[in-house]
């Protein structure tokens, strides 16, 4: 069996041309923020797609996430805040899936997440800012040796163009997909469509580590 390619996430989606010219390129999920606080806060309608949609909410209330979820089709749902191992357990029951994000420092401590993981499908780690995500900051992936868990991860915080080398050398067994957002924009919510069909096309030679 052929390795598998990493997979991309590319955040902060809002302009309906823009969803359009980036389902194009293939990239396999799209995310909409759902935090009012975000300037790319998403209140509006978007394109019909068939690229898998992730929610991103930030302490958002159990009603508000299962609006959003039905309204946008949403294929998960990523928590961005402070939520709880039972708040994510009450929306697993609901049939949500999780993807839980955890901004990371040098003092993070990876054995908080054991209680997540019954009720998740995958971890998220982003690096840890004055903002709950999109600061555009890279934290040291050094850290990321600490994480023995058993869920794959999303990689994100402050990717660009240029990081395709160090994705190379991370070589973690559980790297699922890299999550994409700032780096590549010409605007808040709006993409550089020919930069990130460029970064995808070099992130396509990088597969995932083998898993073990």
């Amino acid at each position: 069996m052929n390795p598998a390619r990493l997979k991309i996430k590319v955040c902060g989606m809002r302009d309906a041309g823009n969803i359009e010219s980036l389902e194009e390129i293939g990239v396999d999920f799209m995310g909409l923020i759902f935090y009012e606080k975000s300037s790319r806060f998403v209140n509006g309608g978007i394109p019909e797609i068939a690229t898998k949609k992730i929610g991103v909410f930030v302490n958002e209330n159990e009603g508000g996430i299962l609006q959003k979820t039905n309204q946008y089709g949403l294929s998960y749902v990523q928590l961005h805040g402070d939520e709880t191992p039972l708040f994510c357990e009450a929306l697993k029951n609901k049939k949500i899936k999780i993807i839980k994000a955890f901004r990371i420092d040098d003092e993070f401590d990876f054995g908080l997440l054991e209680e997540y993981e019954p009720h998740c499908e995958y971890f998220l780690f982003d690096a840890k800012g004055k903002e709950y995500g999109g600061n555009g900051i890279v934290f040291d992936w050094e850290i990321l040796k600490k994480y023995k868990g058993r869920l794959p991860f999303f990689l994100s915080g402050g990717l660009d163009d240029k990081s395709i080398k160090a994705i190379r050398e991370l070589n973690h067994r559980k790297l699922f997909a890299i999550d994409i957002n700032s780096g590549f924009e010409i605007k808040p919510a709006l993409k550089n469509i020919p930069l990130i069909r460029k970064f995808k096309n070099e992130l396509d030679t990088v597969v995932e580590p083998e898993r073990k």
